[in-house]
């Protein structure tokens, strides 16, 4: 406790922000620097007036914040400062980063990052892209960040567990409330396979200001935001905004044109963002940024799906059908088919394995069968 305390008693001095902060660091090294340097050389500092400068030197941590680094450790989280060498390496390079972190399970001085983002309302498309791109990176020694959110975020966390690998999580709320709460078991998973950390307190709750904040943390530690799915005004446009304000890489996997899902990343496309279709898009932008660990040149390869036998009558719903959710009605305006007739159709390609019903009479492909459409 005692290292951690003049780090969480500098913070917590009403005015001094993560910028702030920054500088004074910059300039005196540690906190206990800070707190020691005399009064007119901290108001050298830009942000630091002489009032500042005076409540800086008189000022002393109130209980609560022993009681709040105590109360972490006892459950079994551990607090990394920027004095830290684990702290992530690329977060120190931004404006304003965290002066600590509160981390679950373990962070360590790979600076192979790569964040993943998108919809909470994903489509089944982007999800299956989320999941598939997730896991070819992790398994060329990639960590995936994300911020454990429904949709995007949980399916680039599954990716990266399904191989094996590290993957990092940040929060938008204190480690003590998980959120969302369906995630609590993704989020033990994450912490046994890398690290979920976040600037808040332990018990700070996910309120809706703190995600933009959060998010130029995810941006922050990696080398490059991906952005799976999105809307025009999606808060993962957002971390890309970030991104690039960081000096960071841009990349956004493009979706259909009549999808209102994807009208976020074309637009990240037609400003500049690198269009992506599979992991090597990405590598081969960061990859002289990487760790000095490499590129391991084991690739995951994607499950074989032998396509089962379809008949010269079922053939047309097959093609008709893709990786976006299309409605029964939809369907027999396009093919001109009976709708009693469409559904036994859709019934038999179901049991076949070839087609998912989606809740609202929605039917799409299984993923890894679009590929076999002539």
């Amino acid at each position: 406790m005692e290292k951690l305390l003049p780090w969480f008693t500098l913070k917590y001095i009403p005015g001094i922000g993560n910028h702030l902060f920054k500088r004074l660091i910059d300039r005196f090294k540690t906190p206990e620097g800070v707190f020691d340097a005399p009064a007119d050389e901290l108001s050298r500092i830009d942000g630091v007036s002489g009032r500042l400068a005076a409540t800086i030197k008189g000022y002393r941590a109130p209980d609560s914040v022993k009681r709040e680094i105590d109360q972490t450790l006892k459950k079994g989280f551990e607090v990394i400062t920027q004095a830290d060498a684990v702290y992530p390496p690329l977060l120190l390079e931004i404006p304003d980063p965290p002066p600590f972190l509160f981390v679950y399970g373990r962070l360590d001085t790979n600076v192979s990052n790569v964040a993943m983002v998108g919809s909470r309302n994903a489509t089944p498309y982007g999800i299956t892209m989320a999941e598939r791109l997730s896991a070819s990176l992790a398994a060329m020694g990639v960590t995936v960040v994300s911020g454990m959110a429904l949709g995007i975020d949980t399916a680039a966390h599954r990716g990266a567990l399904k191989t094996g690998r590290r993957t990092i999580a940040v929060l938008g709320s204190g480690l003590g409330r998980i959120y969302p709460a369906s995630n609590r078991s993704l989020f033990h998973q994450i912490a046994e396979n890398g690290a979920v950390v976040s600037e808040f307190s332990l018990m700070t709750e996910p309120e809706p200001h703190n995600f933009p904040i959060r998010n130029r943390v995810i941006s922050g530690m990696s080398l490059g935001t991906v952005v799976v799915e999105a809307t025009r005004r999606s808060g993962s446009l957002i971390t890309a905004r970030l991104a690039a304000e960081q000096n960071r890489e841009v990349f956004a996997i493009p979706g259909s044109v009549q999808s209102f899902k994807s009208t976020g990343t074309h637009t990240l496309i037609k400003q500049g963002a690198k269009l992506v279709e599979h992991a090597g898009d990405i590598i081969e932008e960061v990859s002289h940024l990487m760790s000095p660990r490499g590129i391991e040149t084991k690739t995951i390869s994607e499950p074989e799906r032998d396509l089962p036998p379809i008949s010269p009558e079922e053939m047309p719903v097959f093609q008709a059908l893709g990786p976006y959710p299309l409605h029964i009605d939809d369907l027999v305006r396009s093919l001109n088919i009976d709708p009693g007739k469409l559904s036994g159709l859709l019934l038999r390609l179901e049991l076949k394995g070839i087609v998912r019903q989606l809740p609202g009479k929605l039917f799409v492909l299984k993923p890894g069968l679009e590929e076999n459409r002539g």
